[in-house]
C-alpha cells in the first residue's frame, strides 16, 4: 500500500444492463452494499473494486483505452493493487470491504468497449466484495489494504 492509493472513481448502476452512472460519493451498507446500485442488497456481490494500474496493464494488452465507467465495477482505486485473495479486507475511507471472488469480465465488455476486451480484463477485472462496515465513500477517499490472506 503506498501512501498516495485513493479512490478515483464511484460508478453506479441502477439495473444489470443499464449504464454506469459516474457519482461523487455513495452511501454503503453494511452487508447490503451501495444504496441505488443494481446489486443493493444481494447475498454477497455488494460492491466492485478495480485498481487504475490493472485497467492501464489491459489497455496495453487490448492496445487501446479501456474506459473506466466501462468495466462495470462500482469503484475504482488509483495508487496501489486491489486483491483477489478471498478474505482480503479493504478499507475505502469509513468503509470495511472484504474480497468474496475475484471479479470475472463479462461477455458484456466485448460489446460495449469492443471485441477483445473481455480478454484484455481476464485476471484484471477487480475484486466482488462484501461490506462488513458501511458508510460514505466519496472521490478521493484512502484506500488500504488492512489484511490479506495471499
Amino acid at each position: 500500500m503506498t501512501d498516495h492509493a485513493r479512490v478515483s472513481a464511484l460508478h453506479v448502476a441502477k439495473a444489470t444492463r443499464l449504464p454506469m452512472r459516474a457519482v461523487d460519493r455513495v452511501e454503503v451498507e453494511t452487508g447490503r452494499g451501495i444504496v441505488g446500485d443494481r446489486y443493493h442488497g444481494t447475498k454477497h456481490r455488494h460492491v466492485t473494486v478495480q485498481s487504475q494500474e490493472a485497467l492501464d496493464e489491459a489497455a496495453e494488452a487490448y492496445g487501446r483505452p479501456v474506459p473506466v465507467e466501462l468495466t462495470r465495477r462500482n469503484v475504482t482505486i488509483s495508487g496501489a493493487a486491489v486483491p483477489r485473495t478471498p478474505g482480503a479486507r479493504l478499507r475505502l475511507g469509513p468503509v470495511l470491504l472484504e474480497v468474496v471472488r475475484v471479479a470475472a469480465p463479462c461477455k458484456l465488455l466485448d460489446d460495449t468497449i469492443g471485441p477483445g476486451a473481455q480478454e484484455a480484463l481476464r485476471r484484471r477485472a477487480g475484486s466482488v466484495c462484501r461490506v462488513l462496515e458501511g458508510g460514505e465513500v466519496e472521490l478521493g477517499a484512502e484506500y488500504a489494504v488492512e489484511h490479506d490472506p495471499a
